[in-house]
């Protein structure tokens, strides 16, 4: 592994092109850039500010035998207390949205929010589901998130990708990023998302900003918004809800240090200032053996944890 070569490659491309082509930062600690908060410190944090600077990285780490990770928002995302020996790839500078009639295209670093308020204003309804969920373009569409009955896949067109085993862009349909619940082909394959395009439909912008208000109010209402957290920690279970499940089990308020099963909302494990990673897989295992054992269900981690063990 050399991280230093990889640096150089950077450097060098940047020179290239004119200008800089990545934000880096060494030794970056992980709780910069999750939702948790919760992290050691990676070797090095590179902000790619566009896809094809993005792929260059991408085929350089590759080259280099650098161990890399991807992160968007870091909204469902438990890092390691001795954090990542590698490159963490952080896509928030690939923010670039563009609308055409009812195709809102955005690239792999936009926040929902903002692929929310660009599609409300061009009065483009489809989208309101995805208000408040605290991630970006890129990691809803790899995990095909979803709320309230919606999920990205309802409103993918295609996804452009960067396949780093065959170092070429590929532009996949709908059919052909293969979604399941919470799941895609990108989770499969070493397809790296670079931007995705929505099928959006025409609607009263007025009726569309109130039906996302009206999801971000309820999240306010029904999740523990004031503590840093990964979201739902598990995967609805069939013919079950995680949350319900847990609560039930009594599990409600448990603690294993700085980590707590959020009293507001079970489905939820929060960090009360001080958790570590440790901490919050610990409570993942007594809450998962504690369902297990009263009502035979196995639940299934939605967040993913990155790192050394």
């Amino acid at each position: 592994m050399s991280v230093q070569n990889f640096e150089n490659a950077l450097t060098e491309y940047s020179g290239q092109a004119g200008k800089s082509k990545f934000f880096v930062r060494a030794d970056y600690s992980m709780k910069r850039i999750t939702s948790f908060r919760i992290g050691g410190n990676a070797d090095l944090a590179v902000y790619p500010a566009d896809a094809k600077a993005f792929a260059f990285a991408l085929d350089a780490a590759k080259q280099n035998n650098v161990p890399y990770i991807v992160i968007g928002n870091g909204s469902n995302t438990l890092a390691s207390d001795k954090g990542f020996r590698g490159v963490v790839f952080v896509t928030t500078d690939m923010r670039k949205v563009q609308i055409d009639g009812e195709y809102l295209t955005g690239g792999c670093g936009v926040l929902l929010g903002s692929v929310g308020t660009n599609a409300s204003t061009a009065g483009l309804s489809g989208a309101e589901f995805a208000n408040g969920i605290p991630g970006t373009l890129g990691g809803a569409v790899y995990m095909n998130a979803g709320a309230y009955g919606g999920q990205l896949s309802d409103i993918v067109y295609s996804t452009e990708c960067y396949d780093l085993d065959g170092g070429e862009f590929l532009t996949l349909d709908n059919a052909a990023q293969q979604f399941g619940y919470r799941h895609s082909i990108f989770m499969e394959k070493n397809y790296i998302v670079l931007s995705s395009t929505l099928k959006l439909q025409k609607g009263d912008p007025e009726a569309i900003r109130a039906k996302m208000s009206e999801h971000l109010q309820s999240r306010r209402e029904k999740q523990p918004l004031t503590y840093p957290s990964a979201g739902s920690v598990f995967k609805r279970p069939e013919g079950y809800f995680a949350g319900k499940l847990i609560e039930d089990a009594g599990l409600k308020g448990t603690c294993v240090g700085g980590a707590m099963v959020s009293p507001k909302h079970a489905g939820f494990i929060v960090n009360t200032g001080d958790a570590t990673a440790n901490d919050v897989l610990s409570l993942i295992e007594i809450i998962k053996e504690k369902v297990y054992a009263m009502f035979g269900v196995a639940l299934e981690c939605e967040i993913r944890f990155v790192g050394e063990k």
